[in-house]
């Protein structure tokens, strides 16, 4: 497989979709915010000095996913048609799980990434007076549909 970002000269280049139909698309990501117990409880219980974590991480995460091409330089803006962040409770972390929608010319699994990612970061950055050794891990697609690659599932 070739890669598709790069032109003539081996330069970066936005590749372009002007040609491409558009298709339904989803894509589904997840990662996880490590903590100790109790960090997580503060989490939980809406404890911790800047208030509702999870809230303001689910805001963050559906801010993220809208803005991605600005963050990400080779990503096209897309029109989302949905966004949906959930978090779930681990022994010792906060899942994170971010499912992104559009009708477009190019898959919006970056958006998701993007997400769960901003998301991540915001909570460690609301718990961070709490514990500093939190950590980020496992951010990953986990699944994607739509585009002329097809389906993708990667199990949970």
């Amino acid at each position: 497989m070739e890669l598709t970002h790069l032109n003539d000269q081996g330069r970066a280049r936005m590749v372009d979709v002007t040609e491409k139909g558009e298709t339904f698309r989803t894509a589904a990501a997840e990662g996880r915010v490590r903590m100790s117990a109790r960090t997580l409880e503060l989490v939980r219980t809406g404890g911790t000095p800047k208030g509702d974590v999870l809230a303001v991480a689910q805001v963050a995460g559906i801010m993220a996913a809208k803005r991605t091409s600005e963050l990400i330089p080779m990503c096209h803006p897309l029109r989302l048609t949905g966004i949906d962040i959930r978090f779930a409770y681990e022994e010792d972390a906060v899942r994170i799980r971010a499912e992104v929608k559009c009708r477009g010319e190019t898959g919006v699994e970056m958006e998701a990434l993007t997400a769960v990612s901003a998301a991540a970061l915001t909570i460690y950055d609301m718990c961070k007076a709490v514990q500093k050794d939190m950590e980020i891990d496992n951010v990953r697609l986990c699944r994607k549909t739509g585009g002329k690659s097809g389906d993708y599932e990667k199990e949970w």
